[in-house]
């Protein structure tokens, strides 16, 4: 049984065979998910990290590993993922998963362990109606350019370059970046900084729409929260932050224009409901996802499923 709320979300009452059911419906779901962006399926009973790796696999074909993570996750066993470690009193803005990496995630599964007490809101936003709705003197030249992005690794804060790159051979990050563009620069005290240019807009595989599909305003500077920013460039100095990002061609990026794709987000955005024992399947490529902040337990379980490789703009 299905419905739509009045907020568009698309709820599926599930069976509670859980991990059999998802089996036989898989299929309907993923249309579903790709024609609305994603499916909320309710009554599935999952309340352990097992049954959400099951489940994930009902759903997929494939779970990926995570290269390149934007911030730690603890590994779970079945091939899924605690959510990223993130401040929980700041938001995650909108974004893609693995945008900047050679392979991401078609799809995304969230599984609701417990939801929290306070806040922690799940929103999600289409990628081709974003696209649309971006004013053209801000869209066009990233369509044109594509979008820079600077990482600084081995610091105090983010993942280190172990983690991001699944090794500690210094060797073997040095291939990896040159075989998929990733520019390397090794910094005195032993820290490591990246610079990669991507497409900011791509085609969707199956839906053939153009979407906005990239972490261009997530990941920048002005998206951090003020104090946190000053603190960063007073520690690390503004060429040393965790990430940035910039236009294509390494133009900076001015306040006003990270404001301007975050309103537009806000204006895309559709709160997902969120209770214990719910699975949220989301078109990585078509949908973008938040998550607000939050006080008290929260665990969601995330997998990684069907993995592409990057598309061209």
């Amino acid at each position: 049984m299905t419905d739509h709320p009045g907020d568009g979300i698309l709820v599926v009452e599930a069976d509670p065979d859980g991990p059999e059911w998802l089996a036989e419906n898989a299929g309907d779901l993923r249309s579903a998910a790709l024609e609305a962006g994603a499916v909320l399926v309710r009554g599935l009973r999952i309340s352990t990290a097992a049954d959400a790796a099951a489940a994930s696999r009902s759903l997929t074909s494939e779970l990926m590993p995570e290269v390149e993570g934007f911030a730690p996750r603890k590994a779970l066993p079945g091939g899924v993922y605690s959510s990223s470690e993130w401040p929980p009193d700041q938001p995650m803005c909108m974004h893609h998963e693995l945008t900047s990496a050679p392979r991401y995630p078609q799809w995304m599964v969230f599984s609701c362990l417990k939801a929290s007490s306070s806040g922690g809101t799940v929103s999600l936003a289409d990628a081709a109606k974003v696209l649309d709705s971006l004013p053209t003197d801000v869209s066009e030249p990233f369509e044109r350019e594509g979008w820079q992005l600077v990482r600084n690794y081995d610091q105090l804060v983010g993942p280190s370059s172990a983690d991001a790159f699944g090794t500690t051979d210094p060797e073997a990050v040095d291939r990896y970046c040159a075989t998929h563009d990733i520019e390397l620069r090794r910094l005195p005290g032993g820290a490591m900084q990246t610079r990669q240019t991507l497409p900011a807009v791509v085609k969707h595989p199956v839906t053939g729409r153009q979407c906005w599909f990239n972490q261009i305003a997530f990941l920048n500077e002005w998206t951090m929260d003020p104090s946190v920013r000053e603190f960063m460039v007073g520690e690390f100095g503004p060429e040393g932050l965790p990430f940035t990002t910039f236009l294509g061609d390494g133009t900076p990026l001015d306040p006003s224009t990270v404001e301007v794709i975050n309103e537009t987000y806000d204006q895309h955005a559709v709160p997902v409901p969120l209770r214990d024992g719910d699975l949220l399947l989301v078109d990585n490529i078509g949908t973008a996802h938040s998550r607000a902040p939050y006080s008290g337990a929260r665990e969601i379980v995330v997998a990684l499923g069907d993995p592409l490789l990057r598309l061209p703009g």
